[in-house]
């Protein structure tokens, strides 16, 4: 719809629809603020102008495509159940998935990443690791915060090839390190005053994660931190909270081995690692991402 003012029949000719689906469509659309409506006309509304038009440097449409992909596989609930794993767990990924997933990665970050950095200051840290870090959003943030650090991401080379994309973007590619690999079985090259992990606690076992812990551990220098960042079971049973149990059902579809795991199985597994020291960082409400619980983990000096 782009800045234009539209009728009925004007856009249901344009998108090749019919008018009457169009018009109960726009109406709905119009209840929720995503379009505006005068003397018989439909304007998008400026967070629809912000968010929804590919012209816009905010453009959220890969985001928004991999919630509808994931439309059909949610319908396989039933089955995934059953036998404990993805449906299609042997479909290849191919590396046009994975740059499409990185990128709707960024778009569903960009805002949080801001309001994350501004609350975990690393004024003292020179290098930073971002593991698994995909398009390396957060990674940006900090690098924009602390001008003496220095970033690298670790991931899959599909993934790398965005985040070098947004390094340029955001001129900050001279200060960035990409290294293809991965950390559950391989080494992590270099080390770190900080190692950043965030979103990728819940793709693995409790056993894959001790052993990424293990690998971090051996990453960091000494008095090295790592920080956690992912969505938490709250209750001592580990039954809620309510976001935290319907992402488990996600990892349940999309994971070999995901769940989600309370804070004390976390920390738990930092220490078995040689974490000597862990700490909850709580966030401000409404700036976070999930819950606004970020752990941390410190080795020895």
């Amino acid at each position: 719809m782009g800045d234009r003012t539209w009728s009925l029949s004007g856009l249901a000719k344009r998108v090749k629809a019919s008018q009457r689906g169009v018009e109960i469509l726009c109406r709905n659309l119009t209840s929720i603020g995503l379009l505006n409506y005068e003397d018989g006309r439909y304007r998008s509304s400026h967070m629809a102008r912000r968010y929804l038009n590919m012209h816009s440097p905010e453009f959220r449409g890969a985001y928004l495509e991999l919630l509808q992909r994931q439309w059909e596989d949610w319908s396989k609930l039933t089955s995934g159940i059953r036998i404990g794993k993805p449906v299609d767990e042997d479909k290849p990924e191919t590396a046009e998935y994975r740059q499409s997933f990185t990128w709707a990665m960024h778009q569903r970050s960009v805002e949080t990443a801001r309001q994350v950095t501004r609350q975990l200051p690393l004024t003292k840290a020179r290098s930073f690791l971002d593991l698994g870090g995909g398009p390396g959003t957060y990674a940006l943030h900090f690098l924009k915060r602390n001008s003496s650090l220095r970033a690298t991401i670790m991931d899959r080379p599909a993934a790398l090839e965005v985040a070098k994309t947004l390094a340029k973007r955001y001129r900050l590619q001279s200060r960035m390190n990409f290294v293809p690999g991965d950390f559950l079985t391989e080494s992590i090259p270099w080390r770190y005053d900080v190692v950043w992990y965030s979103n990728v606690l819940h793709i693995y076992s409790p056993k894959e994660n001790l052993k990424v812990f293990r690998n971090v551990k051996r990453s960091l220098v000494p008095g090295g931190r790592i920080f956690i960042q992912d969505t938490f079971m709250q209750n001592p049973h580990g039954l809620g909270s309510v976001e935290a149990n319907i992402f488990a059902v996600t990892m349940l579809l999309y994971t070999k081995t995901g769940n989600t795991y309370s804070v004390q199985d976390v920390k738990r597994w930092l220490q078995r690692a040689g974490f000597s020291r862990t700490k909850t960082h709580r966030l401000r409400q409404g700036t976070g991402d999930w819950e606004g619980i970020i752990l941390e983990g410190r080795i020895p000096d």
